[in-house]
């Protein structure tokens, strides 16, 4: 008997090993994590990773814990009149940092915690709690970076807003509560990858300004700043076919959108595939025929291959379709200014004239400052052509030109 109980004790059912009891009896996280990171692979099995990780979650939280405490302390005290020299200061950038570390450190226990332990296993023991303790206190994230951007260290703007969106968007976190973040979540995924894109994080800047479209608030800024990250970065022959073959995965998508469309029809432009440009353009136009960005574009194509009466045509379309475009009046104005300039025909350059004038006096009605649209001095140039140098409204034309 006392054999058999021998060769039982040597079997499977030692206890921790030694690299996890040293992780485990750290007190502070920064010294458990470098631990962590040190031995895992010497922890024997996936549920010995589950708990090192499950210790860092523990070492986060109380750090939580403490501030938090302290922040409920002084708005009790606040509404009990304690004087403002008798607030307790709490550790503002630390209690971030705790809920960052927490964040993270809970969903890479919860990958360990979900695979099969030594005896092939299944059994979570750390999902539910280390969910439901994290999640609560993530706001926490959002204020400190906004503070953090008034004080313009980006670096912690990214670290506190990027682990917000993570934690929202991950899996582990999926069975929370998120009705109380829907009204900004799209906002801080949105400046999120804003940030990201800054610090050269191109792949994370991205998948932010996906989490920021879900928001119907945030979804035309954040495409448009996608589409500028995604035409921004291009060094080399490959980085362009490629950003291509993913603007046209996006245009077949979603082809109602057309800023894609545009993105796409400046692409071809500047790689200067004429046929591709028309292709897309004449095809969008057949679908949707009264496209503000097919028929501005179509325009502008003409404006680049010097064909000012196409370019006018177009331009007319595309100015009846969004009358409160300043541009678009802007360069129907120049394409009509072309048209009466080179025409041997005194009365039809006369009737150009006209209307170029009344397309740069619609342009200047939009967009009086020329914020928009720079129709000063073509402007001048039409009034001049149609009634001379000296006429009064030529002169009032002038003072505008600049």
């Amino acid at each position: 008997m006392m054999a058999i109980a021998l060769m039982a004790s040597t079997m499977t059912f030692a206890g921790d090993s030694d690299a996890l009891k040293a992780i485990l009896k750290t007190k502070d996280y920064a010294t458990a994590a470098q631990l962590v990171n040190a031995n895992l692979g010497s922890l024997t099995d996936n549920a010995e990773k589950a708990k090192a990780y499950n210790h860092l979650v523990d070492l986060a939280m109380n750090k939580v814990t403490k501030n938090v405490a302290i922040i409920t302390e002084n708005q009790l005290g606040m509404q009990m009149g304690r004087a403002a020299n008798e607030i307790v200061p709490y550790d503002t950038l630390g209690l971030a940092d705790a809920v960052c570390d927490a964040i993270y450190a809970a969903i890479e226990c919860d990958k360990y915690d979900q695979l099969p332990n030594a005896k092939g296993k299944v059994a979570p023991k750390f999902a539910e709690k280390n969910a439901q303790r994290v999640w609560p206190v993530r706001h926490h994230l959002v204020n400190t970076g906004q503070e953090e951007a008034r004080k313009g260290n980006s670096e912690k703007v990214l670290l506190y807003w990027g682990a917000f969106v993570d934690s929202a968007e991950s899996p582990f976190f999926a069975t929370q509560n998120h009705d109380s973040e829907k009204e900004f979540i799209g906002q801080v995924a949105f400046f999120a990858g804003r940030y990201a894109y800054d610090a050269k994080q191109f792949e994370r800047s991205n998948r932010y300004l996906e989490v920021a479209k879900k928001d119907p608030t945030q979804k035309s800024d954040a495409l448009n700043y996608q589409l500028y990250v995604m035409r921004s970065g291009l060094k080399s022959k490959a980085d362009t076919i490629a950003c291509v073959n993913k603007l046209k995965e996006m245009y077949e998508a979603t082809p109602e959108e057309e800023n894609i469309l545009d993105a796409l029809n400046g692409m071809y432009e500047g790689m200067k595939d004429k046929a591709a440009q028309k292709a897309l353009l004449d095809n969008h136009l057949a679908k949707y025929p009264n496209s503000f960005i097919a028929l501005a574009d179509k325009g502008l194509m003409a404006i680049n291959e010097n064909n000012a009466e196409e370019g006018a045509k177009w331009l007319r379309k595309a100015a009846d379709a969004k009358p409160d475009n300043a541009v678009v009046f802007t360069y129907l104005g120049v394409c009509l200014s072309s048209q009466a300039a080179t025409t041997e025909d005194s009365a039809k350059s006369k009737e150009y004239y006209k209307q170029a004038i009344e397309a740069f006096d619609k342009a200047k009605e939009l967009d009086p400052e020329k914020k928009q649209a720079n129709w000063g001095y073509n402007r001048y140039q039409a009034y001049y052509g149609l009634y001379g140098e000296d006429d009064a409204r030529t002169k009032a034309a002038e003072a505008d030109r600049y």
